[in-house]
């Protein structure tokens, strides 16, 4: 079983932020993966398929950014699934240039609130797929910059990054080596 969660904030008001790319990659992937609804549990939004031969789910936490952990802990819980090997979360990063993508196995939150809830319920180690939203100007703006919306020239380089990273989540779910996956979408643009 696998379970790829992508991490955002509920509401139309966060919709299309960049702190919401997560739940973007998560709907397209759903898209491909021909999942046509989810259903509410676990203080999320599941839904599930089979990738060869693998049970997928794919999640979105309703609990609001910070308290992401709680959900996914929840589902872990349920079905029993091994964060370190079968959980793959998909989240924002401003350290990375927007439209990169970066795979890492584990390490530390980096500041992402949504990935300390995280590493509090389930510790550090779980596969995480870095969607780069480049940076905000100041420390100060921090927080208008995540909320905030990608203006029309970045589109541009969104949506092949959306793209990519659901076909690098994709890839991660049948992945018999990791390292092949992270050598494919771990590149500098």
């Amino acid at each position: 079983m696998k379970l790829i969660v992508g991490l955002g904030n509920p509401g139309e008001k966060y919709s299309k932020t960049r702190h919401n790319i997560g739940f973007e990659v998560i709907d397209m992937l759903a898209e491909d993966l021909n999942i046509s609804s989810f259903r509410e549990k676990f203080q999320g939004l599941i839904g599930e398929t089979t990738v060869k031969d693998e049970k997928v789910f794919l999640l979105k936490p309703q609990t609001f950014m910070n308290l992401s952990g709680n959900s996914i802990n929840e589902v872990i819980k349920f079905y029993k699934i091994d964060p370190e090997e079968d959980l793959i979360v998909i989240y924002d990063d401003m350290d990375l240039d927007l439209g990169q993508l970066k795979i890492k196995v584990k390490g530390s939150p980096s500041g992402h609130n949504g990935i300390k809830s995280i590493i509090s319920h389930i510790g550090e180690n779980f596969i995480r797929l870095k969607c780069g939203i480049g940076k905000a100007k100041s420390r100060e703006e921090t927080i208008n910059f995540v909320l905030g919306r990608f203006s029309k020239e970045e589109s541009n380089e969104v949506e092949p990054m959306i793209e990519n990273a659901s076909k690098a989540a994709r890839a991660l779910v049948t992945a018999k080596d990791i390292s092949r996956v992270m050598q494919k979408y771990n590149k500098k643009k």
